[in-house]
């Protein structure tokens, strides 16, 4: 009896690995097959992007939509523009964001949760009830259309992102190690540059993948703030829209150029994002 029982919970239990194993590979598939069609639509020419039939997908494939975005849509200086306002804006966020985190994560002040909602609050602002304050500003100093604008505009909800992220992974910081490198003689400012920040390494990266993401999507105040000289990306979607009807390659191939560079910063830095590197590190 005890060896059938064994035997029928073996059964039951290699079923049920078989059914999340096949779930898992369902939502997989899911998950990833708009963008491998996404890429296949990229590949195809104008034409064809409407035939369901394989032999379109990656057989007959063509680069001719990447080149015409290049050499016709002047698709480069848009890319240019997306990598130096995401890369700007997450520098500068994780700077100002990290230090107003330590500080309200290490010491006490008057009104400080009072001061942390305020800042949390006002990432759940809606990007269109700021943007029109932000373009009248950016007409009486002139930033209209420039990449500062939209630096700026960015920094307001990567920020508070920013201090949101950063407050939770320096509490988990032990107290312990930095006054222990305070009695050896270490300043505040050295405990958090060689201590603490790179304790606090898989947060910072954790955070700059989203403001990276939060910048490099971002629509509503590129497409107030900017005309040409300063667009990004994302704007250029409603440049493959006409009377004539949809650029569908054209468009899908600038959805494979804005979700590229994501997608290898992400698996470049994916060993970062290990939470826990700080558990441990004093006993007792």
């Amino acid at each position: 009896m005890q060896v059938n029982a064994r035997y029928g919970s073996k059964v039951v239990r290699g079923t049920r690995s078989v059914f999340v194993t096949i779930a898992i590979v369902v939502v997989c598939v899911i998950s990833i097959f708009p963008l491998f069609w996404m890429i296949s639509l990229s590949l195809r020419d104008l034409a064809y992007t409407g035939s369901p039939s394989i032999q379109y997908w990656f057989i007959n494939a063509s680069f001719s939509s990447f080149i015409r975005l290049f050499e016709v849509r002047n698709i480069g200086s848009f890319l240019v523009n997306s990598i130096v306002i995401s890369i700007s804006t997450t520098i500068i966020s994780l700077i100002l964001g990290s230090l107003t985190a330590y500080g309200m994560a290490r010491y006490d002040f008057k009104n400080r949760e009072s001061m942390a909602f305020f800042l949390l609050s006002m990432r759940m602002i809606p990007a269109i009830a700021a943007v029109i304050p932000f373009f009248v500003i950016s007409i009486f100093t002139g930033l209209l259309d420039t990449r500062l604008v939209l630096i700026i505009a960015y920094m307001t909800f990567n920020i508070p992102f920013t201090v949101w992220m950063m407050r939770g992974f320096f509490e988990e910081i032990p107290r312990e190690i930095e006054e222990a490198a305070m009695v050896d003689g270490c300043t505040t400012l050295g405990v958090l540059r060689r201590i603490v920040l790179p304790l606090a390494t898989p947060g910072l990266v954790a955070t700059a993948i989203f403001c990276i993401i939060n910048s490099w999507n971002e629509l509503i105040f590129a497409l107030f703030l900017t005309a040409f000289q300063a667009s990004t990306l994302p704007t250029t979607v409603q440049m493959f829209m006409s009377i004539a009807g949809i650029q569908w390659n054209e468009m899908a191939a600038v959805g494979v150029m804005a979700t590229g560079p994501i997608l290898v910063f992400a698996m470049i830095v994916q060993r970062y994002m290990v939470r826990g590197l700080t558990f441990g590190a004093v006993k007792g």
